[in-house]
């Protein structure tokens, strides 16, 4: 515990409330969630739930009723066939994530993390007392594993290997044949189980949304399917992740479960299997709008000298590459030496919060989230354009 550091996007996002809070007009671009409302469905239900005294327990992974919208989810949405028993319900995708590795690692495992990855994910394995074995990619190759990769990482070893698409913080969305190439390679190790983590599936701009699941039904008893209802439907606050996998695996994160958060608020459940049970028609319109804020950003930062991005397929987040700031002087003639100077000198002197790339593993980078409106994130690009011209 001694060497767990906290989350930094939280941090990022704690620094920027703590300057609002002292009268500081601050832009949080650190903050992974959108400024959209949770679907009004949801709500009543929620309230509804409250009205009724629906207050009480539940079981420990979720109501069945909840546990049911999301089986019906999986097989609409991505032809996973599953049950009741195989699914979980659980306080947010991250707490699923912990309990899954710590059900499973021990000292001298190994998890394969693609970088750039979700900044918990390290920190969750090294919990546990396994290793995380970082992968890195590149902008050439669109910031995805590739099977050669895969492939000469695995060892005997390798207990779980993660996988994020669309990914945080790239918006890097895998193909149908890049994923089919990775687990062709993945078959080949037995002892290893896969986490597909979904939570951006709905916010793809360009090509089509696969999971490994639907996929290789071959391999499904070695593949946990992680998703939620915090991006899509703009529900952050509410804290529902649920997954289907393994019974085995299922059972076991619902014994930790037992142990720590017993069952997510039985109101939040009730708002989730509305949204769940809902049609997505409020999606197009909010994907167009996030569209534009891509389109914007990705502009503006491309006219700022020394940044530069390739244009996401999806989620809600620039990863920008800022090798051109590194080496430069502040006005106050302080040398930018890497990603997290560079950071720091923005929410300084611009006063907009951002996340350095040593959090997601891949350097030198920052990642900017665009759920904001339109009019802060073209106050962001012009006090950022301001901030890097009094460079030197």
């Amino acid at each position: 515990m001694a060497t767990l550091r906290q989350s930094p996007t939280a941090m990022v996002s704690a620094l920027m409330r703590k300057r609002r809070a002292e009268g500081v007009d601050v832009i949080d671009l650190g903050e992974g969630e959108l400024d959209f409302p949770s679907p009004e469905v949801a709500k009543r239900a929620g309230i509804d739930a409250i009205a009724r005294d629906d207050t009480k327990y539940t079981a420990v992974t979720g109501t069945e009723a909840l546990k049911r919208a999301v089986c019906a989810k999986f097989s609409h949405d991505n032809g996973i066939d599953t049950s009741p028993e195989r699914v979980v319900v659980s306080v947010g995708g991250k707490q699923i994530v912990f309990n899954a590795m710590l059900a499973t690692l021990s000292p001298g495992d190994e998890v394969l993390i693609p970088a750039p990855y979700w900044v918990s994910y390290p920190d969750i394995v090294a919990l546990t007392g396994a290793t995380a074995r970082i992968l890195p990619t590149s902008a050439e190759e669109g910031f995805k594993l590739t099977a050669g990769a895969l492939r000469a990482a695995l060892t005997p070893r390798t207990r779980w290997l993660i996988l994020n698409s669309p990914n945080n913080p790239s918006g890097a969305v895998y193909t149908r044949a890049e994923l089919e190439a990775l687990l062709e390679v993945f078959a080949e190790a037995p002892q290893a189980l896969l986490l597909a983590d979904d939570i951006y599936e709905h916010l793809v701009f360009e090509g089509e949304f696969f999971t490994p699941a639907g996929l290789r039904a071959d391999l499904a008893e070695r593949i946990l399917t992680l998703n939620g209802v915090s991006k899509a439907y703009s529900m952050t606050g509410w804290r529902i992740g649920y997954a289907t996998g393994p019974e085995w695996l299922i059972e076991a994160i619902g014994r930790l479960q037992s142990q720590s958060t017993t069952n997510p608020a039985s109101m939040c459940q009730a708002a989730a299997q509305a949204a769940l049970e809902a049609p997505l028609d409020f999606l197009p319109e909010r994907l167009e709008r996030l569209r534009r804020r891509r389109d914007l950003m990705v502009e503006g930062i491309r006219a700022i000298d020394g940044l530069d991005c390739a244009t996401p397929q999806g989620a809600f987040y620039l990863y920008v590459d800022c090798a051109g700031l590194i080496g430069k002087r502040t006005p106050q003639g302080l040398r930018l030496e890497n990603d997290q100077m560079v950071a720091d000198h923005f929410a300084a002197s611009a006063g907009v919060g951002v996340v350095p790339g040593t959090a997601f593993g891949l350097s030198p980078y920052l990642r900017l989230a665009y759920g904001q409106p339109s009019a802060r994130l073209r106050e962001a690009l012009a006090r950022l354009a301001e901030c890097c011209a009094r460079l030197d």
